[in-house]
C-alpha cells in the first residue's frame, strides 16, 4: 500500500540519501527515472517530483528535461549554493541570537584570514578590487556596506574552503542586517567609513605579507569593534 502523500516524498529523499551514503550514487551519476523510483518505492510520481525539487533546491542534483546524456536528474559535486540557501533560511526563520551570529563570524573569518596568510601562494586580487571600489568618494552608507559584505565573502571564497565560503554566504543576510541597522545609529558616518577602510586595508595587507597572527588579530578587532561601537557591548557579554 503506497504511503500517504504527506510523507511519501520523504521516503524518496531517504532512499536517495542512503544510496549516496552507501556509495551507490556519486557526483555525475544519474538518478533512476521518476517512473522507476515511484515503482520501486511504492509512491506516486508526484511525490518523486516533489522530492527531486527539494534536492535541487538543496543543490544536490540538477534536472533537465528531454533526452540524451544531460537529461534527467544528475548528482552534482558542488552543493555549496544549496548549503548557503538552507543556512540563510534557517537564520531568517529561527532568528538566531545576534551574539551567536557574531561569534560564528569571528570563528569563520579568523580561519579565513589565517589560512590565506599562511599560504605560499594566495589570491587577493578580488579583495583588492573591492578595496579600490570602497575607496571611492561619495558612497552612500548602504553602498559602502554592500561592498564591505562582498569583501568578506570574497576572502572566504579565496580561502579555498568551500564549507566556510558556503556558511559565510548563508550568514550574509544576518550579518548585513545588523551591520546596516547599526550604521543608522552612527552620528558621524564619514569617520566610521574611514576607520573601516583603514581596517580593511590592514587586514588584506597582513594577508599579503603572510602574517597570519596579525591578520587574525586585525579581523577579530574589526568585527568586535564595529559590533561594540553600534550596540555598546562585546559579543561575549
Amino acid at each position: 500500500m503506497p504511503e500517504q502523500p504527506a510523507r511519501a516524498w520523504r521516503t524518496v529523499l531517504e532512499h536517495i540519501e542512503r544510496d549516496l551514503l552507501d556509495g551507490k550514487l556519486g557526483p555525475g551519476d544519474r538518478l533512476p527515472s521518476e517512473r522507476d523510483l515511484a515503482a520501486d518505492l511504492s509512491v506516486g510520481r508526484s511525490s518523486v517530483r516533489e522530492a527531486l525539487r527539494v534536492l535541487e533546491v538543496m543543490g544536490l542534483i540538477r534536472t533537465a528535461t528531454g533526452s540524451g546524456p544531460q537529461a534527467g536528474a544528475i548528482v552534482i559535486a558542488t552543493p555549496t549554493g544549496g548549503m548557503s540557501t538552507l543556512l540563510r533560511l534557517q537564520v531568517a526563520a529561527q532568528g538566531f541570537p545576534l551574539d551567536d551570529v557574531v561569534q560564528t563570524r569571528l570563528v569563520l573569518e579568523d580561519a579565513v584570514v589565517t589560512t590565506l596568510a599562511g599560504r605560499a601562494e594566495r589570491d587577493t586580487a578580488e579583495a583588492h578590487r573591492i578595496l579600490l571600489a570602497m575607496d571611492a568618494e561619495g558612497l552612500a552608507p548602504q553602498e559602502f556596506l554592500a561592498l564591505d559584505a562582498q569583501l568578506h565573502l570574497a576572502l572566504a571564497q579565496s580561502s579555498g574552503n568551500s564549507v566556510i565560503a558556503a556558511m559565510m554566504a548563508g550568514l550574509r543576510t544576518a550579518i548585513e542586517s545588523y551591520v546596516v541597522a547599526g550604521s543608522e545609529a552612527i552620528a558621524d558616518w564619514t569617520t566610521m567609513a574611514d576607520r573601516l577602510r583603514t581596517e580593511h586595508h590592514a587586514i588584506v595587507a597582513a594577508i599579503d605579507e603572510g602574517d597570519a597572527d596579525a591578520a587574525g588579530a586585525l579581523v577579530r578587532a574589526h568585527i568586535t569593534g564595529y559590533y561594540e561601537h553600534v550596540l555598546g557591548h562585546r559579543p561575549t557579554d
